[in-house]
């Protein structure tokens, strides 16, 4: 397998940000790390080995970003207004400087611009689905595993129009019927899957929740819930990456 380590100045964030490349061809798919984790999870965590027959058939390639979720979700002591910017110049690091990366590595020739896939654990599984959801132009499938959609989770009580505009379950239920994202949502791949287990409650709920959205909004979004021995741990999401994969690349 072909393994690229890149490590680039982002201005949006105004540093160093570092991503991993793991293949050469296939279905770029942007992968987010679980809560406070670094671009190299995936492949500590055995993710990486677990679609390692996806990857090297050639039909999907893995673009492991850094997270910076310790100065914006997870800093629950700090400045709400402050945090949530910080994201949003995050947001920003991914749609106007990583994506265009992606595929320049992806299609050197840039041939045919291809949608993204996203995929992520926990945290990671709200990103994708996030940030999907905010950009169906640039995101056309989704792989969510055990994630929590609505801002209130790590901002409480604090809600300001960036919050809202980073809160799936807020904001989702408001898209008019007729905003063009909608077909877009139509024509895409988004699975959202979590366990019943240990330290999964929440995450049911919440997925429960977008559940009854895409219903209201007459999406078809493959909701999968597993067991009650699942719980929310890599052991866990290793199985699942490797039996979703076989659906969308």
């Amino acid at each position: 397998m072909k393994i690229e380590y890149y490590k680039e100045f982002s201005h949006e964030l105004n540093r160093d940000m570092e991503f991993k490349v793991y293949g050469e061809t296939g279905k770029p798919c942007l992968v987010f790390p679980a809560q406070d984790g670094r671009f190299y999870d995936f492949e500590n965590f055995g993710m990486i080995e677990a679609a390692q027959e996806y990857i090297d058939a050639g039909r999907v390639q893995f673009f492991c970003c850094d997270s910076i979720d310790a100065e914006t979700w997870s800093k629950e002591d700090g400045n709400p207004r402050q945090r949530i910017e910080q994201h949003e110049r995050y947001y920003h690091y991914i749609v106007d400087e990583l994506v265009p990366r992606i595929h320049e590595i992806n299609d050197p020739g840039q041939t045919e611009i291809k949608g993204i896939m996203t995929c992520g654990c926990s945290l990671g599984a709200f990103h994708a689905l996030n940030f999907f959801l905010r950009r169906p132009d640039l995101f056309d499938k989704v792989i969510a595993m055990s994630g929590i959609y609505h801002a209130d989770y790590f901002f409480h009580d604090y809600h300001d129009e960036l919050t809202y505009l980073n809160s799936p379950s807020d904001y989702l239920p408001n898209m008019p019927m007729d905003h063009p994202y909608m077909e877009l949502y139509k024509k895409s791949e988004v699975i959202l899957c979590c366990g019943r287990g240990a330290w999964e409650q929440e995450m049911e709920y919440s997925l429960h929740q977008m559940q009854q959205i895409f219903e209201e909004k007459h999406l078809d979004v493959w909701i999968d819930y597993w067991g009650y021995d699942v719980s929310h741990d890599w052991y866990w999401w290793k199985k699942q990456i490797d039996y979703f994969l076989q659906f969308v690349v």
